[in-house]
């Protein structure tokens, strides 16, 4: 690759690793070459390598994991309906997926994060609990999830091996009302070490608030899932004002 420039060089580069990822010659979830036999391959330096690379981690082409190398990361993506709360495992089923559900911790915490402002979530302590949700074995969804403490010790008990929508239901609780806030914004910490994402990776975030038959009781939560893993589809009603989401 002599005579070129830098750019045009690490442009290459990036296009000839995209082009063998996509035809599978580097295989998702394998390491790739070391940037030194990539070089030598190449005809470039080093330095030219590495900044291909890392041009194609944002993208969700590839994953750096310190002190082992660079990976190509999963393109698996999953599309799910733009209401689906992933509250109750009958509608994970229904969307095709396998769900299952690891309880990271539950701790007593208020709501202070400001994006919540729109769903008028209440001022006091709230029992928070976080969980990781995977689909077919692959982690979809880090979701921390705000409910109110008067819940009982056998309801609360239900939380680590059922989603949180079906422990409420097995024990009375009608919810009436989904309000959803979708933004992107740079994983939190816990999702970072969830999906093995850098600090400021986007992340497809949903906030949201479940209202129930008792005015008094909600559910608050936010969801955050890489951008390449989630997407969402919504179905809006054409024929007058207003929109629905397809149920």
């Amino acid at each position: 690759m002599t005579g070129q420039t830098s750019t045009a060089l690490h442009e290459n580069v990036r296009q000839e690793i995209m082009r063998r990822v996509r035809t599978g010659e580097y295989v998702a979830g394998k390491a790739l070459p070391s940037a030194a036999a990539l070089a030598e391959e190449f005809g470039v330096s080093s330095v030219t390598i590495k900044r291909a690379l890392r041009d194609l981690q944002p993208a969700g082409i590839l994953r750096a994991v310190p002190g082992l190398g660079t990976f190509v990361r999963d393109q698996r993506r999953f599309i799910r309906d733009l209401d689906f709360s992933l509250t109750s495992f009958d509608d994970a089923l229904r969307l095709g997926l396998r769900p299952s559900i690891e309880l990271i911790s539950m701790t007593t915490e208020k709501i202070d994060d400001a994006a919540f402002d729109v769903l008028e979530p209440p001022d006091g302590l709230m029992l928070c609990v976080r969980k990781v949700i995977s689909a077919d074995g692959t982690p979809i969804m880090y979701d921390t999830s705000y409910l109110p403490r008067s819940l009982s010790d056998e309801v609360v008990g239900e939380f680590g091996e059922k989603f949180i929508g079906d422990a409420l239901r097995g024990h009375g609780t009608q919810f009436t009302k989904t309000k959803l806030l979708i933004d992107a914004a740079p994983a939190s910490e816990q999702a970072q070490q969830t999906f093995s994402i850098k600090n400021g990776y986007p992340t497809l975030r949903r906030l949201y608030r479940l209202s129930t038959t008792d005015k008094s009781f909600s559910v608050f939560g936010v969801t955050e899932s890489p951008f390449d893993r989630l997407a969402c589809v919504v179905e809006l009603d054409a024929r007058g004002k207003g929109s629905k989401l397809k149920k």
